[in-house]
């Protein structure tokens, strides 16, 4: 019960301190990350938790799904076709730059082998604009920016999980002294995909039957109960979830586009909620052995990793583009190891791979300087686009919504989820809770 209540306090304190954090460098998700790490065995000693403890895996799991779930239904497929060339070129040139690259300078700063080092590039590849939201959820900042972020964001999570789950089978035995069969990797990807479309069309179809339909204010748990069911037959069958749960939440948005906006304020909710647990856990992880551990070289990759490999990949690859100057310096700066890397970092930990311990030394310091750097630089540098104090009113309306109306909703409506009332939600999250997000 001693995490259950720090976590509360540690929740409870981040609520309060969300407005200023919202006008200041403060932190919320640095927040639970210090709070972790001062309640752990590192400092006061009152919690106890080790990389091999059930609740990491756990929350982090848990976590990873809802925060992809979500992910997938700000997944637009007409803003895709409309605006696909950017973000396209970020996902297919910049984020292999940035992959590569931090394999070189991992392997040859760092010494570990070259399968390590890659593993470790495509751990720190995806980018989470969480951070960043001071930017990318505000309809004052060149919509370009926004969906460039957006849209990088929201897929280079799943694009960088199978490569990382096919890097830990080759970079040696894991700790049940097996290596991973391609094969069955291949498989669990193409499973999570297929429940993550099948299923949201089959609950679709079920409700256009005469007698069913959810009344208005269960209208929400609809698609929590989809992503329920979809959460445990992807563990029943081993099929990957995370893969599942992005294309489920996308395949949702796109066929239901009312079932997302009745859901989207609870899912977004439960979200922080999970990313705020996970990051607590993580935070305990966060040891001064584990800062200790890291070499030099360690130190330099990780600052180049920030400062270098992440804006100058993305850099490359909107070379040539009319996107302007300065929005092409925020895009390429604004590149956080979020969310996904800590719990791909987990994996890569727990796998029990060879050269396991320093990669994921590496990724934690790396994932710790990062939210530091992104979430303490986000509110000035949107002043650059002249952007009012977020949340001084707390009626900032959240990109991509419209100022809430009154719709009726007939208590039996033969669609997977009637209109509902909401206050409007950014993608990513909504720039009045931007400090509530985790990484």
């Amino acid at each position: 019960m001693v995490l259950v209540a720090v976590f509360g306090t540690a929740l409870l304190v981040a609520v309060l301190l969300s407005g200023l954090a919202a006008r200041t460098v403060l932190s919320t998700s640095l927040l639970f990350l210090v709070g972790g790490a001062l309640v752990s065995d590192g400092f006061l000693g009152l919690i106890h938790i080790s990389p091999e403890s059930e609740i990491v895996a756990v929350t982090a799991d848990l976590a990873l799904f809802a925060v992809l779930f979500t992910d997938g239904m700000h997944v637009s497929f007409a803003k895709l076709r409309a605006n696909w060339r950017n973000p396209a070129r970020a996902l297919g040139l910049g984020m292999p730059l940035a992959f590569v690259g931090m394999a070189l300078i991992t392997h040859y700063l760092v010494g570990l082998d070259w399968t390590t080092s890659f593993l470790v590039g495509a751990v720190l590849a995806p980018t989470d604009p969480v951070f960043a939201s001071a930017i990318v959820g505000r309809k004052e900042v060149p919509a370009r920016l926004r969906e460039l972020l957006n849209v990088e964001s929201g897929i280079n999570d799943c694009l960088a999980l199978p490569v990382v789950l096919i890097l830990i089978a080759a970079a040696g035995p894991t700790a049940a002294g097996a290596e991973a069969s391609y094969g069955s990797i291949a498989l669990a990807l193409g499973l999570g995909l297929a429940f993550g479309v099948l299923l949201p069309l089959l609950v679709n179809g079920l409700v256009r039957f005469r007698l069913l339909g959810a009344e208005p204010k269960l209208q929400p748990l609809l698609p929590l109960a989809t992503g329920i069911v979809l959460y445990a037959a992807c563990h029943l069958t081993h099929a990957n979830p995370y893969l599942a749960a992005f294309s489920a939440g996308a395949v949702l948005a796109a066929i239901s586009p009312e079932s997302k906006n009745a859901f989207e304020p609870l899912g977004e909710s439960l979200a922080e909620l999970a990313k705020f647990a996970a990051l607590l856990v993580f935070g305990a992880l966060l040891t001064p052995q584990l800062f200790g551990d890291l070499s030099l070289g360690g130190y330099v990759v990780v600052v180049l990793a920030i400062v270098l490999i992440r804006p100058g990949s993305l850099l490359l690859s909107l070379w040539g583009t009319r996107i302007d100057r300065r929005e092409k310096l925020v895009a390429a700066w604004f590149g956080p190891k979020g969310f996904a890397s800590v719990v791909y970092g987990l994996l890569v930990l727990q796998a029990g791979i060879p050269q396991g311990q320093e990669a994921y030394t590496l990724i934690a310091v790396c994932i710790a300087f990062s939210i530091i750097a992104h979430s303490s630089t986000d509110v000035p540098i949107a002043r650059l686009f002249h952007v009012d104090d977020l949340i001084e009113a707390g009626t900032t309306p959240r990109e991509g919504t419209e100022a809430p109306t009154t719709t009726k909703v007939l208590p039996h409506a033969r669609t997977w989820s009637g209109p509902a009332l909401h206050s409007g939600t950014s993608e990513r999250g909504a720039a009045g809770s931007r400090r509530t997000a985790g990484p």
